[in-house]
């Protein structure tokens, strides 16, 4: 496995696994990896002879007061998992070589349909810096594919937007969410959780799947069950952003007229210092 840290490195291995043959597979992430990464990276191994995953902790992606600084951050340990799932190059760029621009300066990609509901209402901003660091490494990297957790589900929804618009030649997979054994949804902020926090944080999938199943009853009294999650998680001491019923191919409130296998239940939540997101497609 290769480690690379300039853009011209990643286009060299690209360029000489593409004149053998080979297609490419792209796995984005901030590092600090668990087993819902390896998954990913799994998932790209089926679909490419060569597969290319990136560590970096993307600065345009924080917003204010977030925890860009303290975000864990274990390099040596992510390559050796990358390693063991026969990674073929890791992508680990310093900011200066993403973003040569000073701070403030740089192009930015925005996809409107997507940035400034759910998460972007509560992060502004964030997806302005998810769609762009995205189309970056997708100019970098040049793949076939590239595989995103389906946890991050507006961001997903975002990113097929914008290769759509964009008219990429990129397929773009979303890989099922990987959960502990009491549902809670695995990622790198869980370790920011007290044990205490911990033994409640898994309240957040509970309730999504108790709504879920209350719209695949026949329930279509959307804003009722949003505020019912809501109000469930405030009792288990959680600080709710939102729980909101949408729509699974474009994220807008339901009609009467979607079934409930084209609906998702979403849930942005605080516990503590901590701040978790889920999602239950209700189908």
């Amino acid at each position: 496995m290769q480690t690379l840290e300039s853009i011209a490195a990643v286009r060299g291995l690209v360029a000489a696994r593409r004149r053998d043959g080979e297609g490419v597979a792209l796995v984005p992430t901030m590092g600090n990896l668990h087993e819902g990464h390896l998954s990913l990276v799994r998932v790209a191994r089926a679909r490419a002879g060569c597969v290319i995953a990136s560590v970096f902790v993307n600065p345009l992606q924080f917003g204010t007061g977030e925890d860009f600084e303290r975000y864990p951050r274990t390099f040596g340990r992510d390559c050796e998992l990358l390693e063991a799932e026969g990674v073929d190059g890791v992508f680990a760029p310093p900011v200066a070589e993403m973003y040569p621009a000073e701070a403030g300066q740089q192009t930015l990609v925005v996809v409107p349909a997507f940035s400034r509901m759910l998460e972007g209402e509560s992060r502004p901003g964030h997806f302005d810096g998810v769609a762009t660091v995205v189309m970056k490494l997708f100019n970098i990297v040049m793949p076939d594919v590239a595989v995103f957790g389906e946890k991050d589900f507006q961001q997903l929804a975002l990113i097929r937007r914008l290769v759509r618009d964009l008219c990429l030649p990129i397929d773009i997979v979303g890989a099922p969410i990987v959960r502990d054994p009491d549902g809670l949804a695995m990622s790198s902020r869980n370790q920011y959780l007290s044990p205490a926090e911990r033994r409640v944080a898994s309240v957040l999938h509970r309730t999504l799947v108790v709504a879920s199943r209350r719209i695949a009853a026949g329930e279509r009294s959307w804003p009722a069950i949003e505020a019912e999650a809501c109000k469930a998680l405030e009792g288990s001491g959680f600080l709710p952003d939102y729980v909101a019923v949408r729509r699974t191919l474009d994220l807008l409130p339901p009609q009467e007229a979607d079934t409930a296998r084209e609906l998702v239940v979403l849930g942005a939540a605080r516990l503590g210092r901590t701040r978790l997101i889920d999602n239950l497609r209700v189908g």
